[in-house]
């Protein structure tokens, strides 16, 4: 039975990044997404994310669109057809970007890091249990008090965002259910700017999503704990967090969740072996 959110102007989005080709798993998310947005009446953005210059490739950008229009998605705004709240590729969002890094600095949110991430690997008191990005940072470069940091000239540092260590962060997700992780237990202080000038993952998401006024966030269950830091950033920031909704993920023949290496599971190869975007969504109806 599909679940929806009570909002008069629903807004769900589909955030792909052209680093790769997208795979099944990719589709099966943005599909639930697309169900989600229709059984609401609301409207779906299709947002670029390609910030990741190192891995990022102009033509994965428009095999992306591709693929998506041929496996049957349709966005009302996007980087391709436009909207109010654009423009819908990350690498034009800059200013966004920076205007919430410069109030995060301005009140003491974040602090400098020149930890690398063999530092953090190699950190004596770096707890064994990782988060999704590692292992959890030990808080080498924290000052201990906020504000009050020095960096040499000439050094290379990241931003990191300083938790609120021991705080439980508490949301109820659309279809996980009620979560809820430890600030500097479950996940450690995070980058929000990184040392080449461009922003973090959870940064970049959490300003996009309020500025385009995304009203409900469907992905994959693997950024349950991503979501924890984003309602920290939307906090911070003086932002509303939108609800949540994560979908378990596909895995390969061994249980490994799908990534953008498995090549047979790319849409554009599904494609090119002539098979049917019905065929491939068959047991999908129940999932949203």
């Amino acid at each position: 039975m599909l679940k929806t959110v009570q909002n008069e102007s629903y807004r769900g989005r589909l955030a792909p990044s052209p680093t790769g080709y997208l795979h099944l798993g990719h589709a099966r998310t943005f599909w639930i997404a697309q169900q989600r947005a229709k059984a609401n009446g609301g409207v779906l953005v299709l947002r670029n994310e390609d910030l990741d210059a190192a891995r990022f490739k102009l033509e994965f950008v428009d095999a992306m669109i591709e693929d998506l229009k041929w496996f049957g998605f349709e966005w009302q705004e996007g980087p391709d057809c436009g909207g109010a709240f654009g423009p819908y590729s990350q690498s034009e969002r800059q200013s966004f970007y920076r205007e919430a890094f410069e109030k995060l600095r301005a009140e003491s949110f974040i602090y400098p890091c020149t930890c690398s991430r063999k530092d953090i690997r190699m950190a004596a008191s770096a707890p064994n249990a990782g988060d999704d990005d590692g292992p959890i940072y030990p808080g080498t470069c924290r000052p201990k008090k906020s504000g009050e940091w020095q960096v040499a000239s000439g050094t290379r540092f990241n931003w990191r965002f300083r938790v609120p260590d021991g705080e439980t962060i508490s949301f109820v997700d659309g279809n996980r259910g009620p979560q809820q992780f430890i600030a500097g237990k479950d996940f450690g202080d995070f980058v929000v700017w990184r040392h080449d000038d461009v922003p973090a993952y959870q940064l970049s998401v959490v300003v996009d999503d309020a500025a385009m006024q995304i009203t409900e966030v469907v992905r994959g269950e693997d950024l349950l704990k991503s979501t924890a830091r984003q309602i920290l950033l939307y906090r911070a920031l003086g932002l509303k967090a939108p609800a949540f909704f994560h979908c378990p993920l596909l895995t390969d023949e061994r249980g490994i969740r799908l990534a953008k290496r498995h090549d047979a599971l790319s849409l554009r190869t599904l494609r090119a072996q002539g098979i049917e975007p019905e065929r491939l969504r068959e047991g999908w109806k129940d999932e949203t």
